[in-house]
């Protein structure tokens, strides 16, 4: 990522545009990235956008100036604030994710990102016992002197904001004014006043399933590393698990009984690499010893590129750009595939592959994943 702290002021003109250009059709985290890299501001980015997005069936058409002014007022109703990817106060951890929010609303103490931090996440039909196990938990690791992240669910994520209040993040899958779920109402307002609340999305947007991957990177990219209390095999808490040991986080779970469904994730990651604890303690001695070589042997992804999206200033973008986009656009399938993967099996320069990608997702033929995956859209 770039260096925050040599970063000049902001200009309204500039962070407008910025927001403009991440609420444009086919636009995320990675594309917006490389877009800022190739162009060099999003004012001129958006000035280019039509063009590269020729492929498509029609003609592309880029956020309003209106809908942007609305955003940006219904943010100042809500009491809340932009915080951007290259601004002095954006978390460090998170803003080393490769697909790390460019742009996000929040409400209470920033602050609050700049301490150690620890993800604590789990299911949301936990059983008493782990419920209380979350509670006792968030406790101590905010005695510490550590923030407790999650997510606002039911169960283990509000256990955990409960336990840790006033040193607790939640990181929210709708619009900034929009809570969810309607049970914890209270719970994400003495969030949004006392500790430190975060969206994504724009204000107005409602939960869906897509934004809840998105919002689990956030949970795990804030954290030196993820705890799960209770977990089925196939939840979102094990996404967030998986993304934070990809990112090369400390990955940690409590074990169950075996013949409890809500703890076979939580065995299922022990099994794969993650590192067993029991008590506050062992979780406080293994975070205040990280120094970014995690203990936790869990899920090291072959996925990430050390790609560096500046080259993309200096790609030569000419007649051959129709007929990459074509090739990489036959090599992808629904299957998700590596980048680095399209780099080998095409021959093309890693700029240039980028580059066709980002034509593709423009043009709503790519989807990106969470874990920086692409697959064919559809």
């Amino acid at each position: 990522m770039e260096n925050r702290g040599s970063q000049p002021v902001l200009l309204q003109q500039e962070a407008f545009a910025r927001i403009r250009l991440l609420r444009s059709p086919n636009i995320g985290p990675v594309s917006y990235r490389q877009l800022i890299a190739r162009f060099g501001s999003a004012a001129a980015a958006l000035d280019a956008l039509p063009d590269l997005a020729s492929r498509g069936r029609g003609p592309y058409r880029a956020a309003t100036t209106e809908s942007v002014e609305r955003e940006i007022a219904a943010v100042r109703r809500t009491g809340a604030r932009y915080l951007f990817h290259d601004q002095p106060d954006y978390p460090a951890l998170l803003a080393e994710l490769d697909s790390a929010p460019p742009i996000v609303t929040c409400r209470g103490r920033l602050a609050l990102a700049s301490e150690p931090c620890v993800a604590l996440v789990g299911a949301r039909n936990a059983s008493a016992a782990a419920v209380k196990l979350a509670r006792d938990f968030a406790s101590a690791l905010a005695e510490a002197g550590f923030t407790v992240v999650s997510g606002l669910a039911r169960g283990i994520d509000g256990a955990a904001h409960e336990g840790a209040f006033p040193a607790t993040i939640g990181v929210i899958a709708s619009g900034i004014d929009i809570t969810y779920p309607p049970q914890h109402t209270e719970l994400q307002e003495r969030i949004a006043n006392e500790g430190l609340l975060i969206a994504e999305q724009p204000p107005g947007t409602e939960p869906r399933g897509r934004h809840f991957p998105s919002r689990n990177r956030i949970i795990a990219g804030l954290a030196s590393g993820t705890l799960v209390i209770e977990a089925a095999p196939q939840s979102g808490s094990l996404i967030t698990a998986r993304l934070a040991g990809e990112a090369g986080r400390e990955v940690m779970a409590i074990p169950g009984s075996p013949l409890d469904a809500r703890a076979s994730g939580c065995n299922q990651l022990i099994r794969e690499g993650a590192v067993l604890v029991q008590t506050p303690d062992e979780v406080i001695e293994l975070l205040q010893s990280f120094t970014g070589a995690p203990r936790s042997r869990f899920c090291v992804s072959d996925t990430a590129s050390d790609f560096d999206y500046n080259e993309l200033a200096k790609l030569d973008w000419g007649e051959a750009r129709a007929d990459l986009s074509g090739d990489i656009a036959h090599l992808l399938t629904n299957a998700p595939v590596a980048v680095d993967e399209l780099i080998r099996q095409s021959g093309a320069s890693p700029a240039a592959v980028h580059m066709a990608l980002l034509e593709l997702e423009l043009t709503g033929e790519l989807v990106r994943e969470a874990d920086g995956l692409v697959r064919r859209a559809g």
